[in-house]
């Protein structure tokens, strides 16, 4: 199978009304996951695990598109005041939860409190918000205490997100996860039971009331095709594949990279990339050492690199990466070109000079790396070589994972250091624009850029301003990216409306055999 732009398939668009109105299919979907999950509930558990689950069975307000735009799920729409105070949203009258109580704007204003006081992702919102308040059966009203334009990305994303439960089940609850008698959502599949160590199991939910408009990656219908879904811990990678390949799974999750040539070209076997990819940093020191506010020394670092045979080296098969220089990938809706010309020069003559200019003299570069993620330190032997060729000295330093946390936390223990990031739905989430994380970038340009991301609710103006923000990422270079690196899972052949890429995890609403 050829990887095509994942951005652009659209899972049974365009055919969901009219397949919504036919019989079921039925049967049972069996799914090998690595493992058990913590817990299914999605306010307090960031799982990605928990997540491919949970998402068949909790719905948040918002969710997203194809292109990771937020759309409505749970919600109708909304309006947002002219000042962005005050967020009304009306919610849809004809959800019901799988106790077969009707959705009603309580259950929404007990699901964002509990959310807000106590889930993994709730404070990044709720730092900003005053009351949530229900002003009708089917309406909620959001008031803030300045405007925060990413309110509508964050509740889309139901991964540690503002899940919507019946009230009766979150206004007692605190921090500790939700008890599975009460995994009670309004999703197309419901629980039906944990087995330990055997499977989880979802059934299919037959009153579930789908979003109209034809299916766009989570967004639009969704229809429950199997009887079951039952999601099995195979923690033995060997296992997963040859079970898939026996037809004992119809699905198998975190497939290693050395595999994929062999699979992608076994006709039992169907590989699915996940859509979103993770991507290595190298952040740079802004408060000690030689790069403190020494742009012109950055931009030479940077320039020195060619991130392509790092990629080669450090990720393998030509699929499972990709050398892009915008922080989100092709598709997505906050791709960018700015400052990507200088992504990948890879010109040590170049970087030679603008070194020289820069006032370097030849000390030394602590550069720090761990070997406890292989394309970490992969990556860091090849970007030593080339920055060596460009006239860098570089202290390679290589510890564990736990000793780089800690040492990156002490500015003058360190110049760069490698670490990864994974799928944001915002790029105000990024490690980057984060002022207290390690690197600590905080100039007077970021700083008045990020006022005007947070503060506008324009989505065109917010991707504008993106872009500004990545131009002057690459042009005060706090942090290198190295490129985008894609995992995959492997699927049967007989599994029908999966399309080519997962937009974040697995969903098998529109899906059949």
């Amino acid at each position: 199978m050829k990887l095509r732009n994942w951005a652009k398939t659209t899972v049974l668009a365009g055919a969901m009304t009219a397949i919504a109105g036919f019989a079921f299919a039925g049967g049972t979907l069996r799914y090998a996951t690595v493992g058990e999950p913590p817990s299914l509930d999605q306010h307090v558990v960031t799982s990605d695990l928990a997540t491919t689950i949970a998402h068949h069975i909790f719905e948040g307000l918002y969710t997203f598109d194809s292109t990771n735009s937020p759309v409505p799920l749970l919600a109708s729409g909304e309006i947002v005041s002219e000042d962005g105070k005050t967020i009304v949203i009306a919610l849809r009258d004809d959800v019901t939860f799988h106790n077969g109580q009707a959705m009603t704007s309580a259950d929404v204003v007990a699901s964002l409190n509990r959310w807000g006081k106590y889930g993994s992702r709730g404070g990044l919102l709720f730092g900003n918000v005053e009351s949530v308040e229900a002003s009708g059966p089917y309406e909620v009203t959001i008031r803030l205490s300045s405007p925060f334009g990413p309110w509508k990305n964050i509740m889309a994303f139901i991964n540690g997100g503002p899940a919507i439960y019946p009230a009766s089940v979150v206004e007692g609850a605190g921090k500790e996860p939700i008890a599975p008698e009460n995994y009670i959502g309004t999703g197309p599949y419901k629980f039906e039971e944990w087995q330990a160590n055997r499977h989880v199991e979802l059934i299919r939910y037959d009153d579930y009331a789908s979003p109209s408009g034809d299916a766009d990656g989570y967004g639009g219908a969704r229809v429950a095709d199997f009887d079951t879904l039952e999601f099995i811990p195979v923690p033995d990678v060997g296992t997963r594949v040859a079970g898939l390949k026996a037809g004992d799974y119809d699905y198998a999750e975190s497939i290693p990279g050395d595999l994929y040539a062999d699979l992608e070209a076994d006709s039992s076997v169907t590989t699915i990339l996940n859509g979103g990819p993770i991507f290595g940093l190298v952040f740079m020191n802004s408060k000690d050492g030689p790069l403190k506010e020494n742009f012109a020394l950055r931009r030479a670092i940077q320039t020195a690199i060619n991130k392509t045979p790092a990629l080669q080296v450090a990720i393998g098969p030509k699929n499972l990466w990709r050398a892009n220089g915008s922080f989100l990938p092709n598709g997505n809706v906050w791709y960018s070109e700015s400052g990507t010309e200088n992504f990948s020069k890879g010109d040590a003559a170049a970087a030679r000079a603008m070194a020289k200019e820069a006032g370097y003299n030849g000390e030394p570069i602590k550069f720090m790396v761990s070997t406890n993620y292989p394309f970490h330190y992969d990556t860091a032997i090849v970007y030593t070589k080339q920055l060596a060729q460009a006239g860098f000295n570089i202290d390679l330093q290589v510890y564990d994972w736990a000793t780089l946390i800690e040492k990156r936390a002490q500015p003058d223990q360190w110049d760069l250091f490698f670490t990864h990031h994974g799928f944001v739905p915002d790029p105000i989430l990024i490690s980057v624009m984060n002022d207290n994380y390690p690197g600590w970038w905080t100039t007077a340009e970021k700083a008045a850029l990020k006022v005007r991301f947070t503060e506008s609710s324009d989505p065109a103006e917010r991707q504008a301003i993106w872009s500004e923000i990545q131009g002057l990422i690459y042009e005060q270079v706090p942090t290198m990216k190295t490129g985008d690196v894609y995992s995959y899972n492997i699927a049967s052949p007989k599994l029908q409306g999966l399309g080519e890429a997962t937009l974040i995890w697995p969903s098998f609403w529109n899906v059949s055999k």
